[in-house]
């Protein structure tokens, strides 16, 4: 690539990480956003872009988040590096890495096979090792791998599914937006042996998570 093109990555990243900071207080967490290099999970033709403050299509009416609700739903699972995580909605796969250096294994589940087909290569050439990609089944999450400390949905669901609260640790934590098809609200769900407690961090925008025990729709391509 042209030193043009590094030099402005360059810059562009250097300026998200100080945006971000206002923002996300999780050191580790702008640490990993500092090291993973976005541009490699979007398309060649948006890459001049990758470091802007928004989301940008990938392909199949899907999108990579915006930076900052990828970084505030990574804070709010309090990871400490020894967790087994679970995301659903793998996309480009670009959450998948970051969790992959906050964890100790990541398990992430695409309904999308050429998307995940495509985030599991994207993931082998950068090295991130402790992340295992699926293509999603019949079933909400990846059941056969709980318990996970935490859960993260990159897809707005109508109410917190119930199976994935199945799927959570004691203790653990599980982030998701909730609510309708056009806006949702970003909530935790602590799973204490009471029952759980439901903390909401602010309005966001997702596609919808489509299946079992979220909106109908088609969900294979």
């Amino acid at each position: 690539m042209p030193k043009t093109y590094t030099d402005h990555l360059s810059r562009t990243r250097m300026a998200l990480l100080a945006e971000l900071a206002t923002e996300v207080k999780d050191r580790r967490v702008l640490d990993a956003i500092a090291r993973v290099p976005r541009e490699r999970f979007i398309p060649q033709d948006l890459r001049l872009f990758a470091y802007e403050n928004r989301p940008l299509p990938i392909d199949y009416e899907q999108t990579i988040s915006q930076p900052l609700i990828v970084a505030l739903m990574t804070q709010a699972l309090h990871l400490e590096g020894n967790e087994r995580i679970l995301e659903v909605g793998t996309g480009s796969g670009y959450q998948a890495a970051l969790l992959s250096l906050l964890a100790a294994e990541v398990i992430t589940v695409e309904r999308i096979a050429p998307l995940a087909q495509r985030a599991s290569q994207t993931l082998s050439e950068l090295g991130y090792t402790n992340v295992q990609v699926y293509v999603a089944g019949e079933e909400l999450g990846w059941p056969q791998g709980a318990p996970y400390d935490g859960i993260i949905v990159t897809a707005g669901a109508p109410e917190v599914p119930r199976d994935l609260l199945d799927q959570l640790a004691p203790g653990g934590r599980l982030v998701i937006p909730v609510g309708s098809r056009d806006i949702q609200e970003l909530v935790r769900i602590v799973k204490t042996p009471a029952g759980t407690l439901r903390h909401n961090l602010g309005p966001c925008r997702f596609v919808p998570l489509l299946g079992k025990g979220a909106w109908p729709g088609d969900t294979t391509y």
